[in-house]
């Protein structure tokens, strides 16, 4: 006994016989003819009958087998099959549900007024044309366009008929006298053999092969162009039939969810691997210009980025089969695909995509594998250093008005000659794509929607280690970090490429320009009270391009209540305040790692005090602590001889949390 029979006529019943039996609930397929078997194949749940049944047969099935629910998924054409199956269920008291062709991503019937309207409509397509109206209906169809070519027309094999064709201009292969009736097989076999995209027709009904016309045009990927009213039809959607399917038996289907990579938005850029995932999707899930930018006439969207409220929504919605989550560009790019892959599990499918870097930098005949790439789309991110220090510098903008503030930047830093490759609403119509020098696109208006790589052919790749010779600063009468103590303090603070830096009493800046060197894609703030210092400071960020380097007037800890959470910070000068320093540090960071220079005695004292209270009233932190007592001595000539001199001696101490308490 099957719980449930489809008439599988299209290729919503396919789907319908698939997911019920994925889902455990025995199921009978079938269909007209044994041709309709190949597209499902049997398994434990799913048995396939291809013949076509009289209600009288469908009667005695009915009976026999005693399902809970029939549905109807045959052709809107089969007005005579629906008709059937509803009185063989009517009679018998099995309960009836029609499924209707949803359109999503499949090729429809298109319906025209009169034969007139079908020339109009055929005037903007291309390819081979099958009419089946007969020699009455020619003489309109000789009004399109190279109609000798594209059309091929089937006529009565009478004398008179074919001379009428031939004189219209219809001959040779374009003309296909033949006496009827036609079956499907026969149908598909001509539209085939002239590989034809359209088939005319009229709603001729059972008599006029109607049924076997259509039923052929859509096993061969042709477009039926009907002449005359679409029948009225009744019943539900693919979705809303497993949504009903879902509810009447428990089931709980696991949706297959893929992950798309669109490329930039063209459908021209679309992979075929995501065009075929895409085209299968029962429902387009993505930014309304991502999601229609991809989706079909009638497939069902919902517009949504954020990644908790996709996840829910998917988790919600458990009526839809196969889902495609629209991604700009590439998945591994810049993507909400990671969040997602977290909220969905490892079970989601990837389809990559063409990624932005990959399309621009094509285009402008650069090669991509040895350039800097980044985002600045929606993110904290500062190109400069990047470009003082790489020859190639990608990166994704996010506003209009970003590469007139990046070539203002690049004049202000003395590289007005760097150049700017823009692209702006790649692959669509509107395509723009250019080149100029910063210096050229200062008051420059673009599009949100671009990408710029910068080329530095005077690019200086930043020094392989820490402690750039003191005299590569500019200098004056404010006190300076020396080379050799700030590359050991810097080692010690183990600064990121992404860091958030405090630089406390920062003099003339030496330590926050290798701060900033170092974190590229950080940020460093230097925090200094004294005027002189501070002109210094500014003076030494010009000169190394250090964009990322935020100078802050002020003395500490006030300086520092407004700046983001620090990840690294150094202290070089407290002004007696640092107890009050280093708990406003660790209220925005209690993991900051911070390294301290102690020139004097009390300010070592001073330091240890506040590491034991520290430990005292977090003693579950793990502190890990260190000193370094370093001391330098610099030779000096005194005629031909050199003589030592020291420097004053330095403690360089090292303070983090580890937290192994909640690290467990």
């Amino acid at each position: 006994m099957y719980r449930t029979i489809v008439f599988a006529g299209t290729t919503e019943g396919y789907e319908i016989c698939r997911f019920l039996s994925e889902n455990g609930i025995p199921v009978l397929g079938c269909t007209a003819t044994e041709y309709g078997t190949k597209s499902l194949k049997e398994n434990e749940y799913l048995k396939l009958q291809g013949k076509r049944l009289t209600e009288e047969e469908m009667k005695a099935l009915f009976l026999r087998e005693k399902p809970e629910l029939v549905l109807d998924a045959t052709h809107p054409y089969a007005s005579e099959v629906t008709e059937n199956i509803r009185n063989a269920c009517k009679e018998t008291g099995c309960d009836y549900i029609r499924v209707l062709r949803s359109g999503s991503g499949r090729q429809e019937a298109v319906y025209v007024r009169d034969t007139e309207a079908a020339v109009e409509y055929l005037k903007d397509t291309e390819g081979g044309v099958l009419l089946t109206t007969g020699s009455k209906e020619l003489a309109s169809f000789t009004a399109l366009p190279g109609y000798r070519e594209r059309l091929y027309a089937r006529v009565l094999s009478l004398p008179s008929v074919i001379d009428a064709c031939r004189e219209m201009g219809f001959e040779g292969r374009h003309l296909i006298a033949v006496q009827g009736p036609f079956s499907q097989e026969f149908n598909e076999a001509l539209l085939r053999q002239y590989d034809c995209r359209y088939l005319v027709t009229k709603d001729t009904g059972k008599a006029g092969g109607f049924e076997e016309k259509i039923q052929a045009a859509f096993a061969c990927g042709a477009v039926p162009v009907i002449i005359g009213r679409p029948a009225e039809t009744e019943g539900m959607s693919l979705t809303g039939c497993r949504r009903t399917l879902i509810r009447r038996f428990g089931l709980n289907p696991i949706p297959r969810v893929s992950l798309v990579g669109i490329g930039m938005g063209s459908r021209d850029t679309l992979t075929l691997e995501a065009k075929k995932t895409l085209e299968k999707a029962d429902l387009i899930i993505g930014a309304r210009r991502m999601a229609d930018a991809v989706r079909l006439p009638g497939q069902e969207v919902f517009y949504e980025y954020r990644s908790g409220e996709i996840a829910g929504y998917i988790h919600e919605h458990p009526e839809y089969s196969r889902i495609a989550v629209a991604l700009s560009g590439d998945v591994g790019f810049y993507s909400g695909a990671k969040k997602l892959l977290e909220l969905l599990g490892p079970e989601t499918e990837i389809i990559c995509g063409i990624s932005s870097v990959v399309y621009f930098m094509a285009k402008i005949g650069l090669s991509w594998d040895d350039a800097e790439i980044v985002s600045a789309h929606g993110r904290e991110c500062t190109l400069i250093p990047l470009i003082r220090t790489c020859e190639k510098v990608f990166a994704i903008l996010g506003t209009g008005d970003m590469v007139s503030e990046l070539a203002a930047g690049l004049v202000e830093y003395g590289m007005g000659e760097v150049l700017l490759h823009v692209g702006e609403n790649l692959s669509y119509d509107n395509e723009k794509i250019f080149v100029k020098k910063a210096e050229e696109l200062t008051d420059y208006k673009g599009e949100a929607l671009s990408v710029v790589c910068a080329y530095n052919e005077k690019a200086t790749p930043a020094p392989a280690t820490h402690g750039l010779p003191d005299e590569a600063f500019i200098r004056g009468k404010a006190p300076m970090t020396k080379a050799e103590v700030r590359a050991v303090s810097l080692a010690k603070l183990g600064l990121t490429e992404d860091a958030v830096c405090y630089d406390v009493g920062a003099g003339t800046g030496s330590v926050s320009v290798e701060m900033a060197l170092r974190a590229r894609r950080g940020s460093v703030y230097a925090i200094e009270k004294k005027e002189e210092a501070i002109q210094l400071l500014e003076e030494n960020k010009k000169k190394f391009a250090a964009d990322n380097l935020t100078v802050v007037r002020g003395t500490a800890p006030e300086a520092l209540h407004g700046l983001p959470a620090p990840t690294h910070v150094f202290i070089g000068g407290s002004s007696g305040n640092l107890p009050e320093i280093v708990k406003v540090i660790l209220s925005g960071n209690r993991k900051a790692r911070i390294v301290i220079n102690c020139i004097t005695l009390e300010t070592v004292s001073e330091t240890m005090e506040c590491i034991r209270s520290l430990k005292e009233e977090n003693p579950s932190a793990g502190w890990e602590t260190e000193i370094v007592q370093l001391g330098v001595s610099r030779a000096k000539t005194a005629g031909r001889y050199h003589m030592m001199m020291g420097e004053n001696p330095i403690y360089i101490i090292t303070m983090q949390a580890n937290d192994k308490e909640n690290a467990e």
